[in-house]
């Protein structure tokens, strides 16, 4: 893990995220879009709506990513993050790189004011959840977590959105 280094990602590292990202969403069933994973990511890094950590090795390679999203808990009525993604190179994968982002969250978190980190996982996904839990996450056994898709719908002429 000494080898591996974290900083907060660019547009100049977008090239690098896309794949990641592409091979991030293959991992939770999605076609391969590289066209789509790069915009994607380009949007929210020029509009600063998520923060982006990036891992590499000593020679710079790229190792994996995490992505956090501002938001606000009303409860608490405090900041919080949402850790959505988390993606570590299969190659990359048990040399440390997923506990250092982790860490590099937490501590984006504590410098940023955030009360509390948030993230979900598959069921399946044994592997992660040992890691999280292993850094102090705890599972939630008090709320559950719901969605609902949204059927995106033109306005009709004269009619505005939202």
């Amino acid at each position: 893990m000494n080898n591996i280094t974290i900083r907060r990602a660019e547009l100049s590292d977008l090239d690098a995220l896309a794949g990641m990202f592409d091979a991030y969403r293959q991992f939770y069933e999605q076609p391969a879009d590289l066209t789509l994973a790069r915009e994607f990511l380009q949007e929210r890094l020029q509009k600063s709506e998520s923060v982006l950590l990036l891992a590499a090795n000593a020679s710079g390679q790229a190792l994996g990513f995490c992505q956090l999203y501002p938001s606000f808990c009303s409860v608490e009525a405090k900041p919080i993050c949402t850790l959505y993604d988390l993606f570590v190179c299969p190659q990359a994968r048990r040399s440390g790189t997923g506990r250092a982002l982790l860490l590099a969250a937490h501590d984006y978190a504590a410098s940023a004011g955030v009360a509390r980190l948030d993230l979900t996982t598959a069921r399946t996904n044994l592997a992660a959840q040992s890691l999280y839990e292993s850094l102090g996450w705890v599972q939630d056994q008090v709320f559950l977590a719901y969605n609902k898709r949204v059927e995106l719908r033109t306005p009709k002429p004269g009619e505005q959105a939202g």
